[in-house]
Formats: structure tokens, C-alpha cells, sequence
């Protein structure tokens, strides 16, 4: 009978909170968005890279209420958001614009588990935009910028014996701001979109003991077979030590200690080495021990590969992968959502663009101006998706001269402004360090907000030296970093050479086709080149390809073609924006897209 009436309670709770949230507005949506379950919503593990056994998710139906800055904290809340989708987005249950002279706020209740006494509890914030106040049971505890990198707080003073509440205030100038932002617009059109304000990645609870494992730092050297792996520490002392083990499959390959805050070098007889064809991942675990006590351990993988350039026989700089040539060929990718603007519905959501993008035959994805959640990137490790990761743009934009160098004067942004920059791009490369996936790190993309280019590059590259730096895709272009890289619409061109450094085209194509009742909006949807059918788009990729075949043996070393999916009103995509639709043959682009990689991979 016990079992019976918590069984009719949890479907009550299930049923009351389904009937308090439901998607909004009249705008198209993935085949996800119904899969979308408040009670259980993006339940899946958000840090693979680093995962204990014990955590608790957060997400799931809050308080929010949108008022005027500068205003207390609301007595009264104007209703419910599904977190983790931001506010402006249909599957918030909202779909309201904050803007930059309001505030949103946030309020839960949560509880801790009986099973963490003795445990610090660790309060994690997957990503919000922009700037973030956090309190605790009425106490403020901290205070974040930036919107696209992770953050928490040891909230573990703050707690009560009950439940506790949690409020978040969010501020977020969108546009109206210097900060990065990406393509978000207040005034959404063109290739400008939807504000993201708020929280838009999972919040969640993790139970650590007072000495735990913060951060782990992953670098391969292949030509030495070793795997350097620094484990950032909290509340070490002496005689603490860290223990890795390496495993391949289930079989140990390799198991070191070192003296806590030193990092270990670990050498790997006949090394298997990662690539697009072979996505090999060490797994590894890593214990932090204190007087033969197991104090916290993290499980994580690795990766053994290397990203380099060399000239070829022809006397071209070419990408080497491994010590090999590899031409990188991939698409632009946005990552946005209809439903969920920045945030996929589902975890089965966010791996489907890269099954399709691997379907497609490519190897390479260009992250366009935008930084993902955590679980992308290890979809893209264990998939074999070579990632050039953008850092989003912010601030203005100066004069853009695209196919040629650089001859007029750089932006000047105020010193706030540039701190704003150099403290996001530093978080971003920081958090994204040990993802084998990511080879090429862009500061800039076509002059938006781009300053400083040659210090930024230099700055860039001395700040993560085992990746190739793509200094300012699209121009304005400056002889820094490893790559110049030519944007040209429609077709591919070799317009601009550059015989000292790799010569890259980093965006092309935009092949347009509307589907009618697969569009964001009913007018101004466009293309670089408009069709009126799968096999017109579909031709015309493969003549384009064709010309890519020739422009790489003389000269281009990667390529991007413009894009993943429609986005709100470009509809230049493989896909329709709610992915239901195909708009090229995918089979025949897989072929020919092959013959391009394998055109100088011979």
C-alpha cells in the first residue's frame, strides 16, 4: 500500500509539473522538442571529461520573473522556466525577451542527500549569459561574467538542515554590450539571431571531500609516445598523492604517482593514435590519496594525437595530422536550435548534427562563434570530428577588406572592453584545453570586434602552443598565427595566397533552398545562391567541389562550407532548421566530399 500511494504521489508531481510547462509560440520545432520531459530534462551526466559517481541535477521547472535592473529580488515571480533553456527560447515554457534594461531571476528549492554528509558540495553552472549573482538561503555567495565557459561555488558553508533556495540574477546587455555574445541580436535578421539570456546549460550538485581534484590538463606528444597529465588540486598538503591509471579497454597500460601539484609524464609503449578514421580514446583514472586514503577520484580519457603543419613536396604549408597531411573539410556550424536556440532538447539532439556531418563524409567542424556544452566535444572525441573552436564575437566591427591584407586601422576597444575579451577567450581555451578533438583555435572571424590581432594571435598561441591558431578567419588579414584563411561566396577561389603559412577557406558555398513549412519565418529567408530542389542543390555542391579538388592541389590545406543547418532565416543548410528535411543528396556529397579530403592525403 506504502509503494502504491508513492507511486500515485510521483505521478501527481509528474502530471502537476507537466501541466505547469509547455513549449511557446507558433515557431517550427525538432522531432526532440517532444521527447522534452521537465522531470527529467537533459539528465545525462554534463562533464564526461571529468565524472564522479555522485551528483544531482538541477534542471527542471524554477520560479523566474523579468523586472527592471536595479530592483530587489521579487516577492512575487511572474510564473515557471524549464532550466536549462534560456528565456527567449520556445522550450523554456516563456519566450519572452529580457533585454539590457531588465533583469531575470531565477528561484529553486533544492535538497541535499543524506548520503554526502561530511561532503562539500559544489554548486556548478554549465553556462550563463551574461553576468551572474548567485545566493544561497538568502546569502550571496559569488558573482560570474561570461556566457559561454562554466563556473560553480563550495556552497557548502551556506547550507541549512532542510531545503535549501537557491536565487539567480541574471544580467545580459546582449548587443547593447561589448561583451562576447556571438550572433546574438536584440534586433534579430539576416545572419544575426535570437538573444540567449540566462541560464542555457545544465545546473547541477556535486559532493566532493575538502581535498579533491579541480581540473585535469591532457598533452600528448606523439614523437616522444608520452601523455603529460597535470591534476589541478584543491586543499592538498604534503605528502598527498595523485595516482593515474591508464587503461586500453579494460587492460591497464600504465600506472604512475607523482607528489600532488606536480604533473606526470607518462610513457606509452606503440602509442594507438586518434584521427577521424581511428577516434582511439585512452580511458584513465585519477585518485587523489592522503595517508593511503582514497580522497576523490575522476574518471576521463585521453587522446594521442598531434596537430602540426609542414611544407609539402610542392613547397605548399599544408595541416599535418599525425605527422601526415590531412585536409580538413567540414562544415560551419552554429549549433542553434528552433526550440531551444543555444540548447539542444536532448542529448540525442546535440549528437545528431555530427552523425550527420560525419554521414556527409567530412572530418572536420568549424564551431562557429559559439562554445558548446561539455558533452558535445566528447561526442566529437569519441566520433573522430577534427573542431576548430571560434572564440564568439563581440564589440564592433571595423572596415573589412576580405581579400587582401590588412592596411587601415584596428578597432580600438576600451581597455574594459579588451579585458572583457582576453578574460573570456583565456576561460574558453582553459576549459576546452584537454579535448582531443580541437586543432585550431580562431580569435577573430571576419573583423567582428577584431583588435590587437597580432598580439591577440601571438598571445593566443603562446597561451595553448599545441594547437595550430587561425588568427582572423575571413580577414582582416595580418602575416600572425598559422593560417591565412579566405572567406569567397558563393564558390571556392583561391583569392589570396600566402606561401609561408597554411591557406585555408574558411567559409564558402550558402547554397539557399527554402522548404516550404520547414521555415522560421514566412519572408526574407535567404541563401548566397537560391534553388528549387535537392537535385539543383545537390549539383551545384559537387560542381563546387569540383573546383575545390583543383583549388586544393594548388594551394588550400582545409575547407568550410557554409552550413550545417538553416538557421532562423538562412536557409543555406544540408538540413532544414528543424532537421527534418535533407536538402542535398547526402550520399552523393559523401562521395565527392572524400574525393576532396583524399585529393592531397595521398
Amino acid at each position: 500500500m506504502k509503494n502504491k500511494i508513492i507511486i500515485i504521489l510521483f505521478l501527481f508531481v509528474c502530471l502537476k509539473s507537466t501541466a505547469q510547462w509547455k513549449p511557446q509560440g507558433d515557431k517550427i520545432k525538432t522531432k526532440w522538442a517532444e521527447q522534452v520531459d521537465p522531470n527529467r530534462t537533459l539528465p545525462e551526466y554534463p562533464r564526461p571529461i571529468m565524472e564522479r559517481n555522485q551528483w544531482k541535477n538541477l534542471n527542471g521547472l524554477w520560479n523566474y520573473a523579468i523586472q527592471p535592473a536595479g530592483q530587489a529580488a521579487p516577492k512575487v515571480y511572474d510564473g515557471k522556466i524549464l532550466v536549462p533553456f534560456a528565456v527567449e527560447s520556445s522550450l523554456s515554457g516563456v519566450m519572452k525577451k529580457a533585454g539590457s534594461e531588465n533583469e531575470l531571476w531565477y528561484e529553486t528549492n533544492f535538497t541535499i542527500d543524506s548520503s554526502w554528509k561530511n561532503k562539500d558540495v559544489l554548486l556548478h553552472f554549465g553556462a550563463v549569459d551574461w553576468k551572474t549573482e548567485v545566493w544561497i538561503n538568502d546569502v550571496k555567495i559569488g558573482t560570474h561574467t561570461g556566457g559561454f565557459v562554466p563556473f560553480s561555488f563550495n556552497i557548502t558553508p551556506f547550507l541549512n538542515s532542510k531545503s535549501q533556495k537557491l536565487v539567480v540574477k541574471v544580467w545580459d546587455p546582449t548587443s547593447d554590450g561589448t561583451q562576447p555574445r556571438g550572433k546574438q541580436s536584440k534586433n534579430p535578421e539576416s545572419i544575426w539571431y535570437t538573444p540567449v539570456t540566462g541560464i542555457w546549460q545544465t545546473v547541477w550538485l556535486e559532493p566532493v571531500s575538502k581535498k579533491h581534484i579541480n581540473n585535469l590538463r591532457t598533452t600528448p606528444d606523439i614523437d616522444r609516445n608520452t601523455i603529460k597529465i597535470a591534476a589541478e588540486v584543491e586543499g592538498s598538503t604534503a605528502g598527498d598523492i595523485v595516482e593515474i591509471t591508464v587503461f586500453d579497454g579494460k587492460k591497464i597500460v600504465a600506472s604512475e604517482k607523482a607528489a600532488a601539484g606536480q604533473s606526470l609524464e607518462i610513457v606509452l609503449n606503440e602509442p594507438k593514435l586518434w584521427s577521424p578514421d581511428s577516434p582511439f580514446l585512452y580511458d584513465i583514472k585519477v585518485k587523489l590519496i592522503s595517508s593511503g586514503k582514497v580522497n576523490d577520484e575522476v574518471k576521463s580519457y585521453f587522446a594521442m594525437r598531434k596537430i602540426s603543419s609542414k611544407r609539402d613536396d610542392n613547397g605548399i604549408v599544408r595541416i599535418q595530422l599525425n605527422n601526415k597531411n590531412c585536409f580538413q573539410f567540414g562544415p560551419l556550424d552554429q549549433g542553434w536550435w528552433p526550440d531551444g536556440l543555444y540548447t539542444a532538447p536532448t542529448d540525442e539532439a546535440l549528437q545528431y548534427d555530427l552523425i550527420r556531418t560525419k554521414e556527409l563524409g567530412f572530418n572536420m567542424i568549424r564551431k562557429h562563434v559559439k562554445v558548446e556544452p561539455a558533452r558535445w566535444y566528447t561526442h566529437c572525441d569519441k566520433m573522430g570530428i577534427l573542431v576548430w573552436q571560434d572564440m564568439p564575437n563581440g564589440d564592433d566591427g571595423p572596415i573589412w577588406q576580405m581579400h587582401k591584407y590588412f592596411e587601415g586601422t584596428e578597432l580600438k576597444r576600451t581597455a574594459q572592453s579588451e579585458e572583457t575579451y582576453k578574460k573570456e577567450w583565456r576561460e574558453i581555451m582553459d576549459h576546452l584545453y584537454s579535448y582531443p578533438s580541437i586543432v585550431v583555435w580562431v580569435p577573430f572571424n571576419e573583423a567582428w570586434g577584431q583588435f590587437k590581432t597580432v598580439e591577440i594571435t601571438e598571445w593566443t598561441k603562446n597561451h595553448d602552443p599545441s594547437r595550430l591558431v587561425n588568427s582572423s578567419s575571413g580577414g582582416n588579414h595580418f602575416q600572425t598565427g598559422d593560417m591565412l584563411d579566405i572567406h569567397h561566396y558563393p564558390g571556392p577561389e583561391l583569392k589570396l595566397y600566402d606561401a609561408r603559412r597554411i591557406t585555408v577557406l574558411g567559409e564558402y558555398g550558402g547554397i539557399g533552398l527554402p522548404v516550404a513549412g520547414h521555415l522560421w519565418q514566412t519572408d526574407k529567408n535567404w541563401g548566397y545562391t537560391q534553388f528549387k530542389n535537392n537535385d539543383e542543390t545537390t549539383a551545384k555542391y559537387k560542381e563546387y567541389a569540383e573546383q575545390l579538388k583543383t583549388q586544393a592541389k594548388a594551394g588550400f590545406s582545409a575547407a568550410v562550407y557554409t552550413q550545417t543547418t538553416d538557421v532562423e532565416g538562412e536557409v543555406n543548410g544540408f538540413m532544414t532548421y528543424d532537421r527534418k528535411i535533407d536538402k542535398m543528396n547526402f550520399s552523393e556529397v559523401n562521395k565527392i566530399n572524400k574525393e576532396v579530403i583524399n585529393s592531397i592525403n595521398k
